[in-house]
This record gives C-alpha cells, structure tokens and sequence, in this order.
C-alpha cells in the first residue's frame, strides 16, 4: 500500500497504533481516535493511511479553523482558542459519540467561507485529526488519543517543503499558539500514545 509515494516501511514505527485499532476492529467497539500533536509531524499523512487500511471515517480540524471574524484578540488569549471548538463539537464529536449521521460544512479559510454540507455516515472507526483535537472541551468524548511530536528543525524544513512563503507565518503566529494550548493543557500527557515522528515521513502534510 502506497500513501503519497510512501509504503509501509514509512510507518514502522506507527506500529503500537496500528496494533490498538486492530485490536478495536476485532472487538467491534464503537472508536473514536484523536490524533493531535505538532504541526508537521504527519497527522494528516497517518490518518490517510490509516483510512487506506481500515474501514473508517477521517474528519479534519483544518475544516473547523476559527473565522476572521471571531478572531478576537481575547479569544486568540484562550489556549485552544484558534479552532472553532464548539462547531465541531455540535456538528462532529457529539453525533459520532451518539452514532448518528453527521452533517458539517468545512471551513474555508481562503474565502472564510462555510463549504457545502458534508453527510457522513455513522462507522466503528472515527479518526479526528488535527491540532487542537485534544481541547478539553473535546477530549471527554473520545476513545483513544494519540499526539504525534516532531524535532523543531524537522519541523521547519517540512514547513518549508510544503510552503516556503508561509514559514514566517507559522514561526511567528501559528507555532506558538500552538505551543501554547500545548504546554497550558498538558496535552501531551493527556494522550494514550506518544510517537515521535522524526524524520520518519518526509513532507507531510501537517
């Protein structure tokens, strides 16, 4: 199996994660799994291939990025405070937790937009991926929880691959908000399972 030119040797050290969804498969339980951590450290890569492997539905907190206009100076103070937290809690978390079809627009955040609806059938493997997917106002509702790190060099390289222009951005704005909801909520040690992703997967995408 392939993700983004990867195979699955890319992964051999996802193993621990890949044993407990199995082990979630076998035992039919309905499972809903956070995955948080660093930006680029392969969130979005993992659960790409984890939907190429398992029978499961992805949802990502990209989607629920917080609008321009509730971008308040008090609300960008609030640790966790950049995603729209409530949105995906009414919209996402609370009907998946409920196994109830799920109906979302994703947030565009070129346009600042709201998408078209999104209806999203009810399955036994619900991946949330992103950072801020561990916010206390979240994290009740999940089954499993995993935070993915990355060493800050490795970090701003794969920042760089993806989009030179915008690593200013992230060093200046994005990495310590971040950093922030991190360290203040002890996200880390919230988490099930921690892996460092090092150089393991080149250039993912968050």
């Amino acid at each position: 199996m392939v993700v983004m030119g990867q195979t699955l040797e890319h992964f051999t050290s996802y193993n621990p994660i890949f044993k407990l969804l199995e082990d979630c498969a076998e035992k039919s339980k309905h499972t809903i799994v956070a995955i948080d951590g660093n930006a680029a450290s392969g969130k979005s890569t993992l659960a790409e291939f984890i939907k190429e492997h398992f029978d499961c539905n992805v949802f990502h907190m990209d989607d629920f990025f917080l609008p321009m206009s509730m971008k308040t100076k008090e609300r960008l103070q609030e640790p966790g405070g950049n995603v729209d937290y409530d949105r995906f809690l009414h919209s996402v978390l609370k009907p998946l937790h409920d196994h109830e079809v799920v109906y979302y627009q994703p947030f565009n955040c070129q346009t600042q937009t709201l998408g078209e609806v999104n209806k999203i059938q009810p399955k036994k493997l619900n991946i949330v991926e992103g950072v801020y997917s561990m916010h206390p106002i979240l994290y009740p509702y999940y089954t499993h929880s995993i935070f993915l790190s990355v060493d800050p060099d490795v970090q701003l390289e794969r920042i760089a691959k993806r989009n030179e222009q915008k690593v200013q951005q992230f060093i200046t704005q994005w990495l310590p908000l971040e950093n922030r909801y991190f360290d203040y909520y002890q996200i880390k040690s919230k988490c099930q399972l921690f892996i460092g992703t090092g150089g393991q997967v080149p250039c993912p995408k968050s």
